[in-house]
């Protein structure tokens, strides 16, 4: 049944679905009516209007102020990464294999070896840890980056839930024990935990992810998972890893502690995406 075509008289600005009636449809209808969305010739990539935008914007200011807080700065680290690099830590890139995205071209010739274009940061940044942290001086170091990915799914594509290009917000750290790591970790999930309750007004329940479902390449996984009631399914908020020390053996990032000894960092990761927006609008 088509209701996209109108009777004499009515016009299509009103909303032509009922969420009751089809989930989908309603939720296209609300994004695109109100000027959150626009769809791009490109499977899986969306235009975000200035009003969705906007909202990411409002996230960004407050998330920023709350990891300040906690000693978190802001950087910048390159969007490509090479083959050699991302395929270090075996666990990671099997994790990731099927999503990513590679340059094989530049012009009219063949690259000597082909980019991948980041789905995540680990492998970027953590060669950069290495040069840093030479003491336990240097710890902890506690890292953000706002910026976007490309995840090449295959899986039905939903604007803001599940797109090929995503923004996001990727916090990783370094530490000198497990025990600080796990602080930072939980202080991250608290945070995302606030951004879905008190700025979008989203209940959710944080938690463990199972160990098939937890980060690739990490020790364990926390998450808030929020309740789509039009679909009655769980969708994933935000995560929040454990790393453990398996990329600090992979990409060498050792320190000197108090005692003189040289011991392996113990890391974080955690992000959080646009995906917020479109589980807010459901």
């Amino acid at each position: 049944e088509n209701k996209k075509t109108s009777k004499k008289g009515e016009t299509l600005l009103a909303l032509q679905w009922k969420k009751s009636e089809n989930f989908a449809q309603w939720y296209t209808d609300v994004i695109v009516l109100s000027e959150l969305i626009s769809y791009y010739d490109i499977s899986g990539c969306y235009i975000l209007r200035p009003w969705s935008y906007k909202m990411w914007e409002t996230i960004q200011t407050w998330f920023n102020a709350e990891i300040q807080a906690l000693g978190v700065e802001n950087s910048y680290f390159p969007l490509f990464v090479s083959q050699d690099r991302l395929e270090k830590e075996k666990d990671h890139v099997e994790g990731f294999a099927p999503e990513v995205a590679w340059v094989t071209k530049s012009g009219d010739g063949d690259l000597a070896k082909p980019i991948a274009v980041r789905p995540t940061s680990e492998t970027i940044m953590y060669p950069a840890f290495s040069d840093w942290i030479k003491s336990h001086r240097d710890l902890p170091l506690k890292l953000n980056q706002w910026a976007n990915v490309v995840r090449w799914e295959f899986k039905d594509p939903t604007p803001f839930l599940r797109s090929r290009e995503f923004l996001w917000q990727e916090g990783h750290t370094a530490h000198v024990s497990n025990e600080d790591a796990d602080v930072m970790v939980m202080q991250a999930l608290e945070l995302y935990r606030r951004v879905y309750e008190e700025l979008l007004a989203v209940p959710v329940v944080p938690g463990y992810k199972t160990e098939k479902e937890k980060f690739a390449g990490g020790d364990q996984t926390t998450t808030v998972e929020a309740y789509i009631a039009g679909s009655g399914r769980a969708i994933q908020g935000a995560t929040s890893h454990n790393l453990g020390q398996n990329f600090g053996k992979m990409f060498d990032i050792k320190f000197q502690d108090k005692g003189g000894g040289t011991k392996v960092v113990w890391q974080t990761s955690w992000g959080m995406t646009t995906r917020s927006l479109g589980v807010m609008i459901m």
